[in-house]
């Protein structure tokens, strides 16, 4: 079957346009997805810490009954756990000390992972996957770590 140069040229436009498109994105700064993995993990350890402080009781009831952190007695557990999710995401949101705040929150993970709740696993790997990144990457341009890198390092 012999194919004309006519009838190749959808498939040739289709595949500029997907070249064009690729190379477009890969011209966005990776800056972008640091800064909003940085917001999106704030977001949702943030608000788990506020929950947290609104009903303390519960919560040292629920570090008592439901979660079972080992080694440590419910009323630290409870302590830890709220102090790593308010002051973890202030962190990530400045960007300040990214790479401490991510091991932090991925340890918390893991602990919740493997002790609390480990049929929660779709939801750690959504959470996971961001924290490796900053973890490895750092909080990219568009933060106070950035900042003082290069005003200490002379370096971004």
């Amino acid at each position: 079957m012999n194919i004309t140069a006519a009838e190749m040229a959808p498939s040739l436009g289709i595949r500029q346009l997907a070249a064009s498109a690729i190379q477009r994105l890969e011209r966005l700064p990776v800056a972008l997805p640091q800064l909003v993995f940085r917001l999106a993990l704030a977001n949702v350890f943030f608000r788990s810490g506020l929950t947290k402080l609104a009903s303390w009781d519960t919560t040292i009831l629920l570090f008592q009954d439901e979660y079972n952190v080992p080694l440590l007695p419910p009323e630290l557990a409870a302590h830890l756990a709220t102090s790593v999710e308010l002051a973890a995401p202030v962190a990530l949101v400045v960007g300040l000390g990214t790479r401490v705040a991510a091991a932090a929150m991925l340890g918390m993970t893991l602990v919740i992972q493997i002790f609390v709740y480990p049929s929660s696993y779709p939801d750690h790997l959504l959470w996971a996957g961001p924290l490796l990144f900053l973890l490895f990457r750092g909080a990219g341009a568009w933060s106070v770590d950035s900042f003082l890198r290069k005003r200490f390092f002379g370096r971004a």
